[in-house]
């Protein structure tokens, strides 16, 4: 039987805000497995119990460059590994320049990236020496480049923590800024419903039917009470569907404002700096008398 340690615990309780003792009861179910300890949350808890699904996870920043004719840009993430660092201004301008070179060259992927000229040396040459002359470790992690159907509009927010390009058509220049800040507020996963993989929509009808079976109603009212909470999760999670975030009522969408000043967003891209990766944490002071258990067996 798998031990449930308090370690095990607690990065559940951080990740979905559920309760302590809800969250050993779920990982015990679980036998330790922390994702189907997550999902059995959330079909007793609701969806609050999945917090924060772009939670930062290492450091580092985001940054765009978008040509004067506005019709090509890309963005860059660049990781590191402090805060202080990702405020370096040698960091910040390396970045910057990757941005610029993405938008200008357009290389296939992080390795063509890496080995385009820049300056008397490469890419590569020159991260190597920032690296050395830093004294951290730093990777380019991503990139994304675009060539609009309409003109793109960029926003940076949070200390460049995110970073979002939006190919956007008609309307005016601030509705298309507005949009891309609802874009970094709300982080939609897609443009539309088509855009959000089938397995993750089959995950969430999973969950809902689960959570409706325990509601003991009849089996239409069940049906009615799954559709309809796959149908919520599909407006939460597309930008399309999403209630606009400067809309003081938060009963207008993003889809009817578009209609509305006869505009489209054709795509966008989203960067939050880390999301995904895995940041390794550890108890220093059991790492301290680990250190001098051994020391004293020596």
């Amino acid at each position: 039987m798998t031990e449930i340690t308090a370690g095990m615990v607690r990065e559940l309780r951080d990740k979905t805000d559920a309760p302590m003792m809800e969250c050993k009861k779920a990982l015990v179910e679980a036998g330790g497995d922390a994702a189907k300890a997550e999902e059995l949350l959330r079909i007793r808890l609701g969806n609050k119990a999945s917090k924060a699904a772009s939670r930062t996870a290492a450091e580092g920043v985001v940054a765009v460059y978008v040509a004067p004719d506005a019709k090509t840009g890309a963005i860059v993430e660049v990781n590191c590994e402090t805060d202080f660092v990702a405020k370096n201004e040698d960091f910040l301008k390396f970045t910057a320049v990757l941005a610029e070179l993405v938008t200008k060259r357009n290389p296939s992927d992080v390795t063509a990236l890496a080995s385009l000229p820049l300056g008397a040396s490469s890419v590569e040459e020159t991260r190597k020496a920032l690296v050395g002359r830093i004294g951290e470790n730093m990777s380019i992690r991503r990139f994304a480049r675009l060539d609009a159907k309409g003109r793109i509009v960029d926003y940076v927010h949070g200390g460049a923590k995110i970073g979002v390009l939006l190919d956007y058509s008609g309307g005016d220049d601030q509705l298309g800024k507005d949009l891309a800040m609802h874009v970094a507020a709300s982080k939609p996963m897609g443009l539309s419903r088509d855009d959000v993989p089938a397995e993750l929509v089959k995950k969430e009808r999973d969950i809902a039917e689960a959570k409706a079976a325990e509601s003991g109603k009849p089996a239409d009212i069940v049906r009615k009470m799954v559709d309809g909470s796959v149908q919520k999760f599909l407006k939460e999670v597309t930008l399309l569907g999403q209630s606009f975030v400067k809309d003081p009522t938060g009963k207008q969408t993003v889809e009817a404002l578009l209609k509305g000043r006869g505009a489209l967003v054709s795509r966008f891209v989203l960067y939050v700096v880390g999301e995904g990766i895995d940041k390794k944490s550890g108890d220093f002071a059991a790492e301290v008398m680990a250190q001098v258990s051994a020391a004293q067996k020596a």
